[in-house]
């Protein structure tokens, strides 16, 4: 009994006693360990499609940052007023929305700023002139007059925008986990390449804004696209972050580079240049149309889901690439494939995912981490800005201050994620998000209130420097976890059910996102409450992350029961945490080896008889046996 099982050596075959054969361990569930070790590693065919799968990533970052630019807000100037014939001016405030174009407020030459009901009538205007001072000569904004009555426009089209993102990503992932990664994502492809081209053509807003909730959904498979295929599928365990974050530096890329291709496309003749910036977007996600052939299906979604047939095929097909002879390889791992070719394909709904103990959740903290990163993000934005700034310096020091911060998170997470881990890494930054938000809120109103009360203007000069030092410590910080918090799901996710539990994160930041539309479609009000909530919300996350296991350097968890595997390390030792046994009393003593003329017959009997003595009278009397002082009688055979 110490061994907790006994040994065959102990128990002789006329007992009854069969000895336990143990069966060799599969080779197919271990993909990471055995598969792909066999096929040549991180090879060349590998090597190849994770390059592919980052060119997609610099055009997939002009398209997320070109609403900069098509919404952007101009600087416009009343030629023919109704009231009188003073020319009133439209200017940008000091606030941010998402996209960074500034919303429009009213201002009047030579009489200050005016708000509330006095914009009424400095709307009263019949001729608009508008300068856009984003490098374009026209966009939206301008091509509808959508300023004063009409600017609530604008923030319904970003508003679609990201509701038609959120969409995209909670279908398209399910999609992907029944139909494969690839073959989903490549239809986003056609969607988005006729969605952009109707759009450079002239159409009404209504329509305009309908195709542009289209467009959004299709843009959220393509960057499915880039996720699923990249460093998390692929690569080998020592590889899959730093392949991830190449695509990041990339996407990061195209925003710095935005500015600079709106630009180009001002003054096109024959045209209006927000089309053509369009146009230019767009063009080069139609060359990716060949990667319908080009790119493969998952083999580890197809082992996963047992697809063994078209596993066979893509597996010989990724050892010839990468040179490697399947049947003198030692491993055994095709030998293995052929025995389980009869078995049928078994998919899996992220549905499922609530049937477990641990996976869902990790994956709600994960989510509830996006969504607190990406709607504090636009709290420290708006905190950012400059108010006496002027339009068009504040556009592009504000629009390159962001990218900025974006490349200098990209940066940090390298060297933070390789020293702390994926967890460690999360709660630091989650930590800084924290301190940030709680410092903004409170100790600039204690400066002002207690230290400073006599001078003003050291007051408002410090309070404005302070401010916008937290603002980029929490932009920096929160940047960090929405980027960490969906590689992390993509990790801990097992491949069965990785696209749902990915559409869930990005879905989540979109919800994140969505509160910068809402609050500047109600002209700010709220905003203060708006930051107190998120500020807790980082409390909780740091609470809820000690309870996220770390996944690097393991091997991706390929079915559910791969993902429940997954659990917590303690912070003080090395290993993994598993549920404490608590020892019993209870006393074994009136065990005994089986008797030989009851191994056949009568084991069953003795088996019940003794279950019945360890529970009480009303068990037994329950179960079919007759209580006799204490003592349990199953089918005529008395307990000892």
């Amino acid at each position: 009994m110490a061994a907790g099982r006994p040994e065959a050596q102990d128990h002789p075959p006329e007992n009854g006693f069969t000895p336990l054969e143990h069966p060799a361990p599969r080779l197919l569930p271990h993909i990471d360990t055995s598969v792909l070790p066999s096929l040549g590693g991180f090879g060349k065919h590998q090597k190849q499609l994770v390059v592919l799968t980052w060119i997609p990533a610099l055009f997939i970052g002009f398209s997320q940052f070109s609403d900069y630019f098509l919404l952007a807000q101009p600087n416009g100037t009343c030629v023919h007023p109704v009231v009188n014939e003073s020319n009133w001016t439209v200017a940008p405030p000091p606030v941010a929305v998402t996209g960074g174009a500034p919303a429009l407020h009213l201002k009047g030459n030579g009489t200050g700023e005016r708000y509330g009901d006095s914009s009424d009538a400095l709307c009263a205007c019949r001729e608009w002139r508008l300068e856009l001072q984003t490098g374009l000569s026209q966009n939206v904004v301008t091509k509808w007059n959508l300023v004063c009555d009409s600017a609530w426009k604008v923030h319904i089209a970003k508003f679609s925008l990201l509701v038609g993102s959120i969409v995209g990503y909670l279908v398209m992932g399910v999609m992907a986990d029944w139909y494969a990664a690839s073959s989903t994502s490549m239809l986003g492809l056609p969607i988005f390449c006729v969605t952009f081209v109707s759009l450079s053509l002239p159409l009404s807003l209504s329509l305009s804004l309908s195709l542009s909730l289209s467009l959004s959904l299709s843009l959220s498979l393509c960057l499915s696209l880039s996720l699923s295929l990249s460093g998390i599928e692929l690569c080998l365990p020592g590889w899959r972050f730093s392949m991830t974050m190449v695509a990041s530096f990339l996407m990061v890329g195209g925003q710095l580079l935005m500015p600079g291709v709106a630009a180009l496309c001002r003054s096109w003749p024959d045209r209006d240049d927000w089309q053509v910036l369009q146009i230019v977007i767009i063009s080069p996600f139609v060359l990716m149309l060949p990667y319908v052939w080009i790119f493969p299906e998952s083999l580890r979604w197809l082992l996963a889901t047992q697809h063994y047939r078209r596993s066979k095929a893509m597996m010989l097909r990724i050892a010839k690439k990468n040179q490697v002879d399947m049947v003198t390889e030692p491993s055994g791992v095709l030998t293995e494939l052929e025995q389980e070719l009869h078995k049928k394909p078994k998919r899996t709904c992220i549905v499922k995912m609530m049937s477990t103990r641990n996976l869902w959740k990790n994956i709600v903290v994960l989510c509830v981490n996006s969504l607190t990163g990406y709607g504090i993000h636009h709290c420290f934005a708006r905190s950012m800005m400059d108010p006496e700034a002027q339009p068009t310096a504040m556009c592009h020091t504000d629009y390159y201050t962001m990218a900025g911060i974006a490349v200098a998170t990209c940066l940090a997470l390298c060297p933070a994620v390789g020293l702390m881990g994926r967890r460690g890494g999360l709660l630091t930054f989650m930590i800084i998000t924290a301190l940030a938000s709680l410092l903004q809120l409170g100790l600039l109103n204690l400066i002002g209130k207690y230290s400073l009360r006599h001078d003003i203007v050291l007051r408002d000069t410090l309070n404005r420097k302070f401010a916008v030092a937290f603002s980029i410590i929490g932009m920096f910080s929160s940047h960090a976890v929405s980027t960490l918090s969906i590689f992390f799901c993509a990790e801990i996710t097992p491949t069965v059910i990785r696209g749902g539990g990915l559409g869930l994160v990005l879905a989540s930041a979109g919800f994140g996102m969505l509160t910068a539309p809402i609050m500047e479609l109600h002209n700010q009000k709220g905003y203060f409450l708006h930051h107190v909530i998120f500020a807790c919300c980082t409390l909780l996350c740091i609470i809820c992350l000690l309870l996220l296991p770390e996944p690097r350097g393991q091997p991706l968890p390929e079915s559910l029961a791969d993902g429940e595997t997954f659990t917590r390390q303690i912070l003080l030792h090395p290993g993994e945490q598993h549920l404490l046994l608590t020892k019993t009393d209870k006393d074994y003593s009136r065990v005994h080896d089986t008797p030989l003329h009851l191994s056949t017959t009568g084991g069953a009997t003795v088996a019940a008889a003794t279950a019945l003595a360890a529970v009480p009278a009303s068990y037994a009397l329950a179960t079919g046996g007759e209580v006799l002082s204490n003592r349990a009688v199953a089918n005529g055979v008395r307990a000892s």
